[in-house]
């Protein structure tokens, strides 16, 4: 599955390549390239987020060996978003990055977005999971409940005018982060109930 898989992953990328070489872009086929690139970003994130419920409600363990593919896309694309930004709209004018960065929230909320993904990326090697230990290595990348957030904030605040887009991302991450709260809950009660010592069960009467 992972070839097929990865081939799939790579044709939003494709069909931005194929609509800017047939000027289906748009009026600004920058501003274009850049939120087109920054949506498949967040999607692939919410898909990597959705591997594991969907794992667990169907029963089909491959799933999870594609989880971690996924979020290198989610990576990938936001990578692609950020260079974008830097290198088609600003021209690498550093100066005025730092500008944008502190003058508009959404640009700050992204980059710290970005910040908070690169450890996730950087992690994401079977070498660095032994490194690491599965407990801490857990642990640093269970950083996703944040980056998904902020996310679809940096999402939701840079569009100005139809959100149905941002309204449909939040509330699927709304859907899977709730999910992973009700497992956690119910995982913990199950826990506490076998530590718990046995009530004496009370006499029988004669």
């Amino acid at each position: 599955m992972k070839p097929l898989v990865f081939a799939l992953c790579l044709l939003p990328l494709a069909w931005l390549g194929w609509k800017g070489y047939s000027g289906l872009l748009g009026a600004n086929p920058i501003e274009a390239t850049i939120r087109e690139l920054g949506d498949w970003a967040l999607r692939f994130l919410l898909i990597a987020l959705g591997v594991t419920p969907l794992r667990r409600l169907t029963g089909w363990s491959w799933l999870g060996r594609l989880r971690r593919m996924l979020g290198l896309f989610a990576f990938f694309y936001v990578v692609l978003h950020l260079l974008s930004y830097v290198g088609l709209d600003q021209f690498f004018d550093w100066s005025a990055i730092g500008r944008e960065i502190i003058k508009r929230k959404y640009i700050t909320i992204g980059m710290l977005a970005v910040l908070l993904l690169l450890p996730l990326a950087v992690t994401s090697t079977d070498t660095m999971l032994r490194r690491l230990g599965g407990r801490r290595w857990r642990a640093l990348h269970r950083l996703v409940y944040v980056i998904g957030p902020l996310g679809v904030a940096h999402h939701w605040m840079m569009v100005k005018k139809d959100l149905t887009q941002p309204m449909i991302h939040a509330a699927i991450l709304a859907v899977l982060l709730g999910w992973r709260l009700v497992a956690w809950h119910n995982a913990r009660t199950a826990s506490r109930r076998q530590e718990s010592p046995c009530a004496a069960s009370p006499p029988s009467s004669a």
